[in-house]
């Protein structure tokens, strides 16, 4: 859910980069990525409602995704990684190939970069499962809106200018962030812990927004030079394959269920990047981010039906100062865009 600078006038196979920031429990958007050209997205009241469909359709999809996994049981994260990142391949080179940008997408000058990039991922994947398979729905959900909070703190120590507003918000989300871990990793809650399991779910879920949080710079990177499809196809590729490699830790046997379970979710994960991709397509991404926090609704929905878990009222009223702050930074986000989109068109000759 970063939201990083707007970059006008980029080219329009960018459009489908949303695609190639996909880390995590779900996905990890990259909003510097803008649409231009023949793809630009069109600023009628019809075309703003279908990319909202399609974003809360994505929201869906990733959402349905983390309960198949969370229904798997506490499987190994690296046996979860390869299931999730294998079968996420076929919709999206299929999707790759339908728009004509399969051919030579492997091809690369910073195989280096990818590796890298990969290697992030799937440790934020990790350790996102590994959470996810620990905690409710709803806190899993909640704890990883931390990620656009820390792509702000990283995007500092890069040389990127933060201001007073950001950092405040920044500051608001992490107390958010607090005031949903604090029952899991005290003896809070009636003076009785609540297990080392969520408060070990609770680490491994903030370490994994923050290594998302990582793995959305190097995209960052490397879309300066990466055509959409190497990056996702790369990354699909490093991902299953390090998944693969934990084979020899030891995976668990699984059911004909669990096998089912997680076929399913790798499915689910791909189908939500190709809907978050057109979401992109038919509206700007100030409109679109907001309703990524409409996986609450669905986390909180899923898990009383599906795992009889009651969200807290810590739960609820930190996921709504994170959900505040994040949606905060979106705006200010936006706003600076158009400032300085604003201040190139005063200084840049006719």
């Amino acid at each position: 859910m970063a939201r990083l600078r707007h970059q006008p006038h980029r080219d329009a196979r960018h459009a489908d980069a949303h695609l190639a920031g996909d880390t995590g429990c779900g996905r990890c958007e990259v909003s510097q990525l803008q649409k231009a050209g023949p793809e630009e997205a069109s600023d009628s009241g019809a075309s703003q409602v279908t990319g909202i469909a399609f974003k809360v359709a994505s929201v869906t999809a990733f959402i349905i995704m983390a309960s198949l996994i969370k229904a798997s049981g506490k499987l190994p994260p690296g046996q979860i990684v390869f299931f999730r990142s294998a079968f996420a391949i076929l919709p999206v080179v299929v999707w790759l190939a339908w728009r004509g940008q399969l051919k030579g997408a492997l091809y690369t000058t910073r195989p280096l970069g990818h590796v890298y990039r990969g290697l992030i991922g799937v440790t934020a994947m990790g350790l996102g499962f590994f959470g996810l398979t620990r905690l409710p729905l709803p806190d899993a959900t909640a704890l990883h809106y931390a990620n656009p909070l820390i792509v702000v703190v990283l995007s500092a120590f890069m040389g990127e200018t933060v201001r007073i507003y950001r950092w405040s918000a920044v500051l608001a989300g992490f107390v958010g962030v607090l005031i949903i871990s604090w029952p899991k990793l005290s003896l809070f809650n009636g003076g009785e812990a609540l297990g080392n399991d969520q408060m070990l779910g609770v680490l491994a879920t903030l370490a994994g927004a923050a290594c998302a949080a990582g793995a959305m710079i190097q995209v960052r990177n490397l879309v300066k030079s990466e055509k959409t499809a190497t990056i996702v196809l790369w990354f699909s590729l490093t991902s299953s394959a390090a998944g693969l490699a934990t084979w020899v830790f030891g995976w668990d046997a699984l059911s004909a269920r669990q096998v089912a379970l997680l076929v399913t979710a790798g499915f689910f994960g791909g189908i939500g990047q190709i809907l978050l991709t057109q979401s992109y397509r038919h509206a700007d991404m100030s409109t679109i981010a907001p309703f990524e926090y409409t996986s609450m609704i669905f986390a909180i929905a899923i898990g009383f039906f599906a795992f009889a878990e009651i969200p807290t009222a810590w739960t609820i009223t930190g996921a709504a100062i994170v959900i505040s702050s994040g949606i905060f930074i979106i705006m200010r986000e936006h706003r600076l865009g158009l400032e300085r989109k604003a201040a190139r068109k005063v200084t840049t000759p006719s």
